[in-house]
């Protein structure tokens, strides 16, 4: 479990909380109180879409993304804009595991710039740094 220094550190900036797997689980469970736990799970598929070693691999989980994320169609769709759509349809023609980077990116900064600050606001992050002061 998280000390008060991983907690603390939470606090201090979200790329912090972000590369921190124990960070990532609770803010998570913080995106799934406010609906919007879509975006984290967008933003760790892209991560394990740059891991993938084989061309098949990268094409079969950038097709995963696209249907779970991208697609208009999916309740679990991201809020992109319509520029980073249209390099995602460009780069889905021969997907990389760089093909959402962009989508990936503007997901990062949504969830910084309008999640987080409530985050540090909520029940969830106050009992976590009273648990571990």
């Amino acid at each position: 479990s998280p000390t008060f220094d991983d907690v603390k550190s939470w606090g201090e900036s979200f790329e912090k909380l972000m590369k921190s797997k124990g960070g990532r689980k609770v803010f998570r469970e913080f995106l799934r109180s406010e609906y919007s736990e879509e975006n984290m799970l967008f933003w760790l598929a892209c991560e394990e879409l740059k891991q993938e070693a084989t061309p098949e691999q990268v094409e079969e989980k950038a097709r995963l993304i696209y249907e779970d994320y991208i697609s208009i169609l999916s309740p679990k769709e991201v809020s992109l804009d319509s520029r980073v759509r249209e390099v995602i349809n460009r780069n889905m023609v021969d997907p990389t595991p760089n093909t959402f980077d962009e989508a990936q990116l503007q997901i990062f900064t949504l969830m910084h710039r309008d999640s987080y600050p409530r985050f540090l606001n909520s029940q969830i992050y106050k009992r976590l740094v009273q648990q571990t002061s």
